[in-house]
């Protein structure tokens, strides 16, 4: 399987690329982002480049992709549903519009968030513009398309956050963690188990298009 992924620096793309790094059925990964991502392996292939849009150097490499798992993501915190919009729903729709007319056999699969809004209509921001980036990747036509819903995520392996005020956060409910998963597995995961979910179902794919918590926590 031949892997692009999307947001290889934030911390669920990092884990994302660790478990397709040790997943002998992934041969190849390309990972595309604004900064370079620090790592390096033998499978992957990085492409660092402002504009993410412009798919022009991966273009002859999108025909052999089996599957784009889309890690990219900013909080809404001090942004308007304007702003938060164009990185949350143009951006990633200007990628998968592309992708789907360049290979539509691809997986498409997208991480979201627990509580995100399907009816595109709830109170909640950030949730409605989630739910609106869900709806119409589902529309786009892919063979198969996936929108993962995690909630609380644990980074594992040395992966941190590039959101700071999330890794003070882990910081300090770190020791309250393992007592969360024993009353409540699924309300809990780790950046190792949404990536092999992701792996998992890019590979098999699943019996629904939206992977809520407890989807996710049972791979």
């Amino acid at each position: 399987m031949n892997v692009l992924l999307y947001g290889a620096t934030g911390m669920v793309g990092q884990g994302v690329a660790r478990e397709c790094e040790l997943d002998p059925g992934v041969e190849r990964i390309v990972t595309v982002g604004r900064r370079p991502t620090g790592r390096a392996h033998p499978k992957t292939r990085e492409v660092v480049q402002p504009n993410l849009t412009d798919l022009s150097s991966i273009a002859s490499e999108l025909p052999s992709i089996n599957a784009c798992m889309f890690c990219l993501g900013v909080t809404s915190l001090g942004k308007s549903e304007e702003e938060y919009s164009k990185i949350t729903y143009d951006l990633t729709l200007a990628i998968a519009e592309q992708l789907v007319r360049a290979n539509p056999a691809m997986t498409f699969i997208y991480v979201s968030g627990a509580s995100t809004d399907s009816t595109e209509r709830g109170r909640i921001m950030w949730a409605r513009v989630k739910g609106r980036t869900e709806n119409a990747l589902l529309r786009c036509g892919f063979k198969g398309a996936y929108m993962f819903r995690p909630g609380a995520i644990i980074p594992m392996h040395g992966i941190r956050s590039a959101t700071e005020w999330y890794n003070t956060m882990y910081a300090i409910a770190k020791p309250l963690i393992p007592v969360l998963r024993r009353l409540s597995p699924t309300s809990v995961t780790t950046t190792e188990q949404v990536g092999r979910a992701m792996i998992s179902v890019a590979r098999n794919g699943y019996s629904k298009p939206i992977l809520e918590m407890s989807d996710i926590t049972r791979f």
